[in-house]
């Protein structure tokens, strides 16, 4: 999917989305490009005040260009823009990468600017269930983003961990407020879960304990470690 720059509305200066420094200078090279043949391209093509050594800045991580450079570069490389930027996890880097200024998504999603703003600078998300669904929908973001986004994956992680260890069951009520999936959706995958996890203390309680991974308990740890990923997972299967 081709992601769109668009000017900030507020007159603000664009923001540095991003940036994946390995890849322009990977897509350069297969063009068979040099660095001056880049920068001529963003002077002659897209107006930009731009040389050669901004370009190498750019390249070795030094330097980021924002927004509108992004855009500009990809179209001298013949690239999507999104192929010059790594996975955004942030809320800024969410929303950057759509070139959507602060004022834009706080108004789209029923904000004041600086209680957005605010939000963004702590990395905790504390708007209502109405404002993350229209965030998610004004930034295109999947559930897993969104979690990771709002810095909620460490709450996820507890609830999950408690709930594979004990009773499941109680876990859907809150795990249903805290996550955007469905309950039903989350009343298939917990008892899986659960009984992944069960599964392998089985094993480590088996045969009077064993030696290795099973006899020390490792493959509980292991799982319950990367709890948050196995969720999905189940979730991405229902």
């Amino acid at each position: 999917m081709r992601v769109q720059h668009t000017p900030p509305s507020d007159g603000t200066p664009a923001e540095a989305p991003p940036f994946d420094a390995a890849a322009a200078r990977r897509l350069r090279e297969a063009l068979g490009m040099l660095p001056g043949h880049v920068a001529y391209g963003l002077r002659a093509q897209y107006g930009l005040d731009v040389g050669p050594d901004l370009v190498g800045a750019w390249e070795r991580g030094l330097r980021t260009p924002d927004s509108r450079e992004v855009t500009a570069l990809a179209g001298v490389l013949w690239c999507d823009p999104a192929e010059l930027l790594y996975a955004a996890r942030t809320l800024r880097e969410h929303r950057t990468v759509r070139g959507v200024a602060v004022a834009d998504l706080a108004r789209r999603v029923g904000l004041g600017v600086d209680a957005y703003r605010k939000m963004e600078e702590s990395g905790l998300w504390r708007g209502t269930e109405r404002q993350s669904a229209a965030l998610i929908a004004v930034l295109g973001l999947s559930p897993a983003q969104f979690m990771t986004a709002a810095g909620r994956d460490g709450e996820l992680a507890e609830m999950l961990r408690s709930a594979v260890s004990t009773r499941w069951q109680a876990y859907v009520k809150p795990l249903a407020k805290l996550v955007p999936v469905d309950r039903a959706t989350i009343e298939d995958a917990l008892p899986r879960l659960h009984a992944d996890y069960q599964s392998r203390m089985v094993a480590t309680l088996g045969w009077g304990g064993g030696v290795g991974d099973a006899g020390d308990g490792a493959a509980g740890r292991e799982f319950l470690e990367g709890i948050v990923g196995h969720f999905w997972e189940r979730v991405r299967k229902v």
